[in-house]
């Protein structure tokens, strides 16, 4: 997955759109969907920015929408609970479960909704980042913002090093299955502790192994980041301000709680 962003990240239609104004855009977007009263802001959002990801970046589709699969099913998950757990008003929905009362009422129901739309408005947002900006030229964008350098470096190495010890997890992992290391509960449990203690000590090296290859290259306490000098046309600048201005928009307006 992490070199599937990447791949698409660095080859897409809008790779030559200046990232900041592409953070500007999803980041803008994604306090609009989590602040907004009702689901339509969040929806609206939704929507124009996964029509940006397949058509403005040419995203294929069924690999966008493989990867809104699994967010969007804990979003359901949790949407549910909510229904059930929460709210007063009219009953819309009611079961008997081992002798248990559930019931879905007005406010839960309105709640379960506006969480799963602002969910899904907020992962498209974050996906139109992921999909179309480098994560180079985010830290780039990072450092332009004077944001601390100590706090830049640390999440550049975090980055890296998550997938390296990813990588390193998956091979272990394989190593165990070969030899059946997931033939029955126990087995599985002991093979997953063996991984766990096995991922640490493999971490603890490649971190003494960093420090010394960071010193033999004279590092300085700074990293240099290359950043592509793109700036924003007219035309995209006014493009994203109508965007944000007509969701800002729909979320002041369309301000009444009750949507069943």
């Amino acid at each position: 997955m992490h070199n599937l962003l990447d791949d698409y990240a660095h080859d897409n239609a809008l790779r030559d759109v200046s990232a900041r104004l592409k953070l500007l855009l999803g980041l803008a977007s994604m306090l609009i969907c989590v602040s907004a009263p009702t689901p339509a802001a969040a929806l609206f959002v939704a929507a124009t920015l996964s029509l940006a990801v397949v058509l403005l970046a040419r995203i294929p589709g069924r690999v966008y929408f493989h990867l809104l699969l699994l967010p969007l099913s804990f979003a359901l998950l949790s949407a549910c609970v909510v229904a059930f757990m929460h709210g007063d008003g009219r009953t819309l929905f009611s079961l008997s479960i081992f002798g248990l009362d559930l019931a879905v009422k007005e406010e839960g129901a309105n709640l379960a909704l506006l969480l799963l739309a602002r969910t899904f408005g907020g992962m498209c947002s974050l996906y139109f980042i992921a999909l179309t900006t480098p994560m180079i030229e985010i830290f780039a964008t990072l450092r332009y913002l004077h944001l601390p350098t100590s706090f830049i470096e640390l999440s550049m190495m975090i980055y890296r090093y998550i997938f390296v010890f990813l990588d390193q997890a998956a091979r272990i992992h394989s190593a165990q299955v070969m030899r059946l290391g997931d033939s029955g509960a126990r087995r599985s449990l002991d093979s997953f502790a063996m991984l766990s203690s096995v991922l640490f000590l493999r971490s603890w090296e490649q971190g003494e192994r960093l420090i010394i290859a960071m010193d033999s290259r004279c590092y300085d306490g700074k990293l240099d980041i290359m950043e592509q000098a793109v700036k924003a046309t007219g035309r995209q600048m006014l493009a994203v301000g109508a965007h944000l201005a007509l969701a800002s928009s729909i979320a002041v307006l369309c301000r009444e709680p009750s949507l069943l």
